[in-house]
């Protein structure tokens, strides 16, 4: 038996686990990373921890397993994506916190960007992204700016930009190797996804110099090997791909129009769509998926900022609850959220809308109300914002000629509430599946790198390990449907009202 280890470090916590060679979990070790919010809608990582907090959980995943190093055939990194660092290459010291994918720090210079005539369009043509806040290039420029002697420095060739996976890479090599794979790269406003490479126009136009930039790698890939004293012997590092291309993959979504949603800190719906990098008419993204090799492959995405959050927010914030497990039966302590709407938008709205200045926003109170109804409606939330989601993939899908989508699987730490699944699934009208594994981000990241090392064979075998555990199936009528849709469409307009 071969054994692959997938460093899944992600927005709220940094997880290791051991997968076998038939894709079951043989170990799991997790710890909870703090988040930092030094202003309002900033928010932070402490780089060190991130690192540390991944070695130590890496560790104990091989102990639990009763594994060392030589049994482990390859490893596998996934990480939260576009979170942007920036490091001393002489020394290995980050210069400041990680500025979070979550952060809207940039809005005033993306809005500025965005107002340069024919930019927003380049940006579009070249990335497929939207000049946002979300993506790493302003919050690099941002960095460079702030920073003493950071922009000259990192001309001269003696800093490096990275997102989490260049960075937990950096770290496991011991400083040798620097560099990140496609699907990361291609959130960064920066790389041509159709070319694949990183674009000196925009490097010029966003005042990103070359100097900073990591070499870019399929995911399938290997990428160099681990220092033999942190894991007890060097260990292959055969893949990197950011957590929802990765999830994608561990999904066995590896043909045009199989789509899945994460259910994790932010919510998330890719469906892949070949090797055909489609544009979206209705607020998506176009994105590199993980490439396993051979030909690139693309995903339409769209991305929930809160997803999962809200009900930390609930917890920690609102006070409702003391622990996250806690939710699912409060909310159904009550038949229905009583008319209420939460719209979480804590830090602006992505796609379909693109609001940077939307906040979050509680509408449909009365006396009658308890906090009961507001849970609800918080996890609701999660439900309307991924259906919202769906819809403007289903009318990308037929203006391009293709089939509508008509199940959608589903992982991440909110797919295991039946409540949440069920709800999707009435909204949506068509099946949502759970998987028997819901730590696809992990697995995905795992298969990549047994392709890597031969642990595999090819997709054809991956697909064939793909297997439900449940099937939610829609029960609410067409029209009633519609009818809530209708209402969080209003109540979202509350929110960008404001």
């Amino acid at each position: 038996m071969k054994y692959l280890l997938a460093l899944d470090q992600g927005t709220s916590s940094s997880r290791s686990i051991v997968f076998d060679q038939d894709g079951q979990v043989l170990a799991l070790a997790q710890r909870e990373l703090r988040q930092r919010y030094p202003r309002p809608g900033w928010v932070e990582h402490d780089p060190a921890e991130i690192w540390e907090a991944q070695l130590a959980t890496a560790r104990e995943a091989l102990a639990r397993a009763g594994l060392a190093a030589r049994d482990i055939a390859a490893i596998g990194i996934t990480n939260q994506r576009e979170t942007t660092l920036l490091w001393d290459r002489r020394t290995g010291q980050p210069l400041h916190h990680a500025i979070v994918w979550q952060d809207r720090r940039t809005e005033a210079d993306c809005a500025a960007l965005a107002a340069v005539p024919g930019l927003a369009q380049q940006v579009r043509a070249s990335t497929g992204l939207q000049l946002d806040p979300y993506f790493s290039a302003t919050k690099i420029a941002w960095l460079l700016d702030q920073l003493p002697d950071a922009r000259a420095r990192a001309e001269q060739g003696e800093l490096a930009f990275g997102t989490v996976d260049s960075w937990l890479l950096w770290q496991l090599t011991g400083g040798g190797v620097h560099a990140t794979d496609v699907s990361n790269a291609s959130r960064t406003l920066l790389f041509n996804i159709h070319r694949g490479g990183w674009d000196e126009a925009l490097l010029q136009q966003l005042r990103v110099p070359a100097a900073l930039l990591p070499a870019v790698h399929p995911s399938s890939h290997c990428f160099g090997e681990s220092t033999a004293e942190l894991l007890g012997g060097p260990i292959p590092i055969c893949a990197i791909a950011g957590d929802q291309q990765a999830a994608l993959f561990g999904q066995a979504c590896f043909r045009p129009g199989l789509a899945k949603s994460t259910y994790g800190t932010g919510c998330f719906m890719l469906m892949h769509t070949g090797t055909e990098a489609r544009s979206s008419a209705n607020g998506l993204v176009s994105t590199r998926a993980a490439q396993p090799g051979g030909a690139a492959q693309y995903a339409l995405e769209g991305s929930v900022f809160v997803g999962g959050a809200v009900v930390q927010w609930l917890r920690d914030g609102l006070r409702a609850i003391q622990g996250s497990s806690e939710v699912q039966a409060l909310a159904e302590s009550v038949p229905d959220a009583g008319g209420v709407m939460f719209v979480p938008a804590f830090t602006g709205l992505g796609a379909p809308y693109w609001s940077a200045e939307a906040r979050g926003a509680i509408v449909g109170l009365t006396r009658g109300s308890t906090v009961a109804h507001i849970a609800r409606a918080a996890l609701e939330s999660i439900a309307f914002q991924s259906a919202a989601l769906l819809q403007a993939m289903d009318r990308d899908a037929q203006a391009g000629g293709g089939a509508s989508i008509n199940e959608l699987r589903v992982d991440g730490g909110a797919s295991v509430n039946n409540l949440l699944m069920q709800f999707q699934a009435d909204l949506l009208g068509i099946p949502v599946v759970r998987p028997r594994v819901v730590e696809t981000t992990a697995l995905g990241a795992a298969y990549l790198a047994g392709l890597a090392t031969g642990v595999y064979a090819g997709l054809g075998e991956l697909e064939q390990r793909w297997r439900p555990e449940r099937y939610f199936h829609p029960t609410l009528s067409r029209q009633r449907a519609g009818e809530l849709m209708a209402r969080w469409e209003a109540a979202v307009r509350q929110a960008m009202a404001h």
